[in-house]
């Protein structure tokens, strides 16, 4: 059984670093599932701390993720219309298969939204979009590091317990 868990919860922290691109999943908390199978285990110890601080950690960055977005996009002039053009921007960057898509798509996701706001205003369009893109980086980047640490510590405590295990 305890294979298993750790199958499983190693598949939810690299479903976690996936989730840090993907609007649909919500990363760090599939990491910290991924953590939460590993404390599950008999044979790798971890305390009522780490899984405490692991999860107030991935709540804190779910609820982050909602704000610097809509920050990023306050603060240079963009709208709604903008923060909705970069996640379908992204999307369709994702499925489409060039270098960087989900950057590119989600930049012109912005970009087209807000022309499609201000009505052709291409400069205010610009400076929309380069706000809901850096608000998505942002995001995006924290939501990619809080996942690799997860992965690193899964990671650490199943080698560091590996004979326990086996």
């Amino acid at each position: 059984m305890d294979i298993f868990l750790i199958i499983t919860g190693f598949l939810l922290t690299l479903l976690g670093i996936a989730g840090s691109f993907l609007p649909v999943l919500p990363g760090p908390i599939m990491g910290w599932l991924g953590l939460l199978l590993l404390y599950l285990t008999k044979a790798v110890p971890m305390s009522y701390t780490f899984l405490g601080i692991t999860l107030a950690i991935s709540i804190l960055i779910w609820v982050l993720d909602y704000i610097i977005p809509a920050m990023g996009t306050k603060k240079y002039g963009g709208t709604k219309f903008g923060a909705i053009g970069t996640t379908i921007g992204l999307i369709i960057g994702l499925i489409v298969p060039i270098p960087l898509g989900f950057l590119i798509g989600a930049f012109l996701g912005a970009f087209i939204g807000e022309l499609i706001h201000d009505h052709m205003d291409f400069h205010k369009a610009i400076k929309g979009a380069v706000g809901s893109f850096l608000g998505f980086l942002a995001s995006t980047g924290l939501k990619f590091v809080v996942a690799l640490i997860f992965t690193g510590l899964f990671v650490y405590k199943t080698v560091d317990y590996w004979d326990a295990i086996f």
